[in-house]
């Protein structure tokens, strides 16, 4: 995880106990955006397949702004080689959302890892690390692998 970007999510998802249900979704919004988008680097080859789907996620799904979603994708370019450990991240999520909402993280990333017609080790060991961080079982771990797949095979997509 790049720095800033950690700066962000600490300004951007500190969770408040008196959060409104609209405030806790954009939070999930931009910690997802945010795991996407370092997946987009890991196989370190990005596709334009990739850059594609990660902003068609990040704006229809995510319903983010075009603000935020350049600040993430300029914070992430600009200092792309000060990684840090996902679990500092990946503790937010766990402290306040839903199994449903991770299994819908978990979703994406596979979308965004298949995106290129390529599942690349690193981008798959990525995905299982993050699963196992906010705890997702190894079932559906692979249920929305399969999922992700299965829909791009059929040319559908949920998201």
């Amino acid at each position: 995880m790049i720095v800033s970007i950690k700066k962000f999510f600490e300004n951007q998802l500190k969770f408040q106990p008196t959060e409104t249900p609209a405030l806790k979704n954009h939070r999930l919004q931009l910690a997802s955006a945010a795991l996407m988008i370092e997946l987009l680097k890991t196989d370190r080859h990005i596709d334009e397949r990739e850059t594609s789907a990660v902003k068609r996620l990040l704006l229809n799904t995510f319903s983010l702004t075009n603000e935020e979603l350049d600040q993430l994708i300029k914070l992430s370019e600009r200092e792309a080689a000060e990684a840090i450990s996902l679990y500092e991240f990946t503790s937010l999520i766990n402290e306040a959302y839903s199994y449903e909402d991770k299994l819908l993280l978990v979703e994406n990333l596979w979308s965004l890892a298949l995106a290129d017609d390529h599942l690349d080790k690193y981008e798959e060991q990525l995905i299982r690390k993050t699963a196992d961080l906010i705890y997702l079982s190894h079932s559906d771990f692979i249920k929305t692998k399969l999922k992700v797949r299965d829909n791009l095979k059929a040319g559908t997509s949920d998201n």
